[in-house]
């Protein structure tokens, strides 16, 4: 246990933020999922959809410090052409268990 007062204040910084933290990446990895299940049922309208409230959430992450920011240009940029290859009927927008792209 911390037993300056700086070190307490310290901690409840930690305490908080670890939390918000958590909160935006669950947000983060929950619209992740929804764009990957709307291209794994056909859905590309869906995905679409999903695919701008994943940007948004990687972006707010980002913009927070809780993710670094070439990471959330990653997951951008393989979200988007995994619904790019779902509109255009290409086989490359199958995902595997893990989220990862299927093995051709």
């Amino acid at each position: 246990m911390p037993h300056s007062a700086s070190a307490k204040k310290r901690n409840r910084q930690n305490l908080r933020n670890r939390d918000r933290n958590r909160t935006a990446k669950s947000e983060l990895r929950s619209s992740i999922r929804r764009v990957l299940e709307a291209i794994t049922a056909g859905d590309v309208a869906s995905a679409r959809e999903h695919f701008q409230g994943a940007t948004r959430s990687a972006d707010q992450a980002a913009s927070a410090g809780t993710i670094h920011r070439n990471r959330a240009a990653r997951i951008k940029s393989r979200l988007s052409a995994r619904v790019l290859a779902a509109s255009q009927g290409t086989g490359t927008a199958a995902v595997s268990k893990g989220g990862k792209p299927a093995e051709a």
